[in-house]
């Protein structure tokens, strides 16, 4: 288990929680209602502060039943181990009405996760494989068949 240490910005934020004991990802919930208009995107304030080891991150992901029932998705994000600020979900209504996230609904997770920095080494060519250069959809999907 890693110690994450986490400042309260707004008096009615949420602690973050595991909700079962085999949970990988901890619940993040609004601390303000905001209105999404039809076909927007806004950012939903969690009122938290991480202070993430460095070597560490969070990972912002929508949490899967709010994604199956309902128009909300919450776009991917990182917290970097730098990143002192309020974290926020952004939040993108898919539907053609406006929807409302009121204060303290679990609208995302947050899952700490390592870092690994790569070394970039310019080259004049890249070893080969049998995929290539081969592009989206190159192993087989077929638009839904």
């Amino acid at each position: 288990m890693q110690r994450v240490r986490i400042k309260r910005l707004r008096s009615n934020a949420t602690i973050p929680t595991y909700q079962l004991d085999g949970s990988s990802g901890f619940d993040l919930a609004a601390c303000q209602t905001v209105e999404i208009p039809p076909l927007q995107t806004r950012a939903v304030p969690l009122g938290w502060a991480f202070e993430i080891p460095e070597g560490l991150e969070i990972q912002i992901r929508p949490r899967s039943g709010l994604s199956l029932k309902t128009p909300m998705l919450v776009m991917f994000g990182t917290v970097d181990s730098s990143y002192r600020g309020e974290v926020s979900a952004i939040v993108r209504n898919t539907s053609n009405s406006e929807i409302m996230v009121r204060e303290g609904d679990r609208i995302a997770q947050g899952i700490l996760a390592p870092v690994i920095r790569a070394c970039f080494k310019e080259t004049d060519d890249l070893s080969e494989t049998v995929r290539g250069a081969s592009g989206f959809g190159s192993t087989g999907y077929r638009g839904g068949e």
